[in-house]
């Protein structure tokens, strides 16, 4: 569904990404993997268009989205799910979800009971402001406003960062549903090794702004990954 193609990256005079390449298929979860720094959300920034790459192509669907719009990639099904989840805090939890309608034509500005399946919580505090809400909560509906969307690629920017265990196995489990419904491609970037692993189909490991390693996770060396992943 989506390929990104020999992409460099930079902040100025700094370059961020060099010549990274990254493919998400639909009904799988292609985890990025690395240590902070290397150029993993730098990645996701010039998927989702909210960065602009200095080479390199971005292709959706089979067409060129390289210059299109951070908007108008979230009007064609590509929905990003930030590190630190930026929920708006003086916002109820039903004004946080009703902020993805942005990205829909108005008959389908609705939120659906299949959210509130997946994350029963949210349905219970509808009328508490974000910031009132745990940390994992905040993930959860950082998710959950993805999913208002409708996208076809969901992309998860670090979602287990300094989350409870317990809500850390919630959301595994909502992937792992996303996923074998068969209908979105996910990328996953994480550092939590277990949890990429568990989940994923392939992966692809970060190392200062290159891709070192990458393939099926089923052919992956726990071994040699994790020592990419070690401070």
């Amino acid at each position: 569904m989506l390929s990104a193609s020999n992409i460099d990256l930079y902040y100025g005079a700094s370059q961020a990404l060099q010549s990274v390449s990254l493919d998400a298929k639909q009904a799988t979860v292609s985890c990025i993997l690395g240590r902070n720094g290397v150029g993993k959300s730098s990645l996701m920034q010039a998927i989702t268009g909210r960065h602009p790459i200095k080479e390199g192509t971005v292709t959706w669907q089979g067409k060129d989205i390289t210059r299109t719009s951070a908007a108008d990639r979230a009007r064609q099904g590509i929905a990003y799910v930030p590190q630190g989840r930026q929920i708006f805090s003086q916002l109820t939890v039903k004004e946080n979800l009703q902020t993805g309608f942005a990205c829909l034509p108005r008959s389908q500005r609705k939120i659906d009971d299949e959210i509130f399946d997946l994350f029963p919580v949210l349905h219970k505090m509808l009328h508490r402001r974000g910031g009132d809400l745990s940390g994992g909560q905040q993930q959860q509906l950082s998710i959950a406003r993805a999913l208002i969307t409708q996208p076809k690629l969901l992309i998860l920017d670090e979602p287990t960062e300094g989350i409870q265990p317990s809500i850390i196995k919630d959301i595994h489990n909502v992937i792992n549903i996303l996923r074998n419904r068969g209908e979105m491609a996910i990328i996953l970037v994480e550092q939590y090794f277990e949890f990429a692993r568990d989940l994923g189909d392939t992966y692809a490991v970060m190392d200062r702004g290159v891709v070192t390693l990458s393939g099926n996770i089923s052919d992956m060396d726990e071994k040699e990954v994790r020592s990419f992943l070690t401070v």
